[in-house]
């Protein structure tokens, strides 16, 4: 099996401060995908940078204190490459991508529109050059069998049963209209698969991977599912399992943990 891990981890330092590292070595994850690590590469101590039995890679924001993402791997990659070639957003460090033979794992990081209008408009950019994108993965995947996992924090909640509060989130951010038609697009018309939702189409509120801090919110579950692994339709096939942790708290997101008949 092979055994990957998504996870908004909302400050690095905060998560494993949390307990993340121990859970990591209960876990046994073999590739974990992180979003929003806020870190900038000369603070990253040897302690974050290279868990136990991890080699860690990492595409830093240039705003300090900012976004982010990284990998932890059991197996380094062949590769791994930073950005989709996007200057505005891969300042931002967005997205990085580690290749092994036969297979790519790419941590994402999509913008949120929620603090206003500029930044929703920014977030409609990205996902512009985030589908031209996509659609690069798949030729390459179509001419060279290479299979595709993309996971991470999308902010965008798809379906009615995503989320919590599903009516009195119409008209904001992360479930707006044309974000989910956005997304449909990928999955129904471009063949990229909703790991999570092949293995459990119809959970609602078990599904959910993030909470608002406001409130009750995870007292209540009143939660989204906006942190996915996006597929190749080969490698999803392979799915076994999915499971979302929330029996302690590392950040606002829970970790996204799905089981692929594949060799670690």
């Amino acid at each position: 099996m092979l055994r990957i891990t998504s996870l908004n981890v909302n400050g690095i330092r905060a998560a494993f401060r949390k307990g993340l590292a121990n859970w990591l070595q209960a876990q046994q994850p073999d590739i974990v995908c992180l979003q929003e690590i806020k870190i900038q590469d000369a603070d990253l101590v040897d302690e974050l940078r290279h868990p136990d039995g991890y080699s860690g890679q990492f595409h830093h924001a240039q705003k300090k204190g900012y976004s982010g993402v990284g990998l932890y791997m059991r197996q380094p990659a062949d590769v791994v490459t930073m950005g989709m070639d996007c200057p505005e957003f891969d300042a931002e460090g967005r997205i990085l991508r580690a290749d092994w033979p036969g297979l790519s794992v790419i941590s994402a990081y999509l913008p949120s529109g929620s603090s206003g209008d500029p930044r929703q408009d920014a977030k409609y950019r990205f996902l512009d050059h985030f589908e031209g994108w996509l659609d690069g993965l798949m030729q390459e995947h179509r001419n060279t069998e290479r299979e595709f996992i993309i996971c991470g924090d999308w902010n965008i909640a798809h379906h009615e049963i995503d989320l919590k509060n599903w009516k009195g989130n119409l008209k904001n951010s992360g479930f707006l209209p044309e974000e989910r038609a956005w997304l449909s697009k990928i999955i129904d018309q471009h063949g990229w698969v909703d790991v999570y939702r092949r293995l459990h189409p119809d959970t609602t509120g078990e599904a959910y991977t993030w909470w608002s801090n406001r409130g009750q919110a995870w007292a209540n579950n009143v939660g989204w599912r906006i942190d996915y692994h996006i597929a190749t339709p080969g490698i999803a096939a392979r799915a076994q399992s999915a499971a979302i942790y929330k029996a302690e708290r590392f950040s606002d997101h829970a970790p996204l943990t799905i089981d692929y008949d594949y060799p670690a």
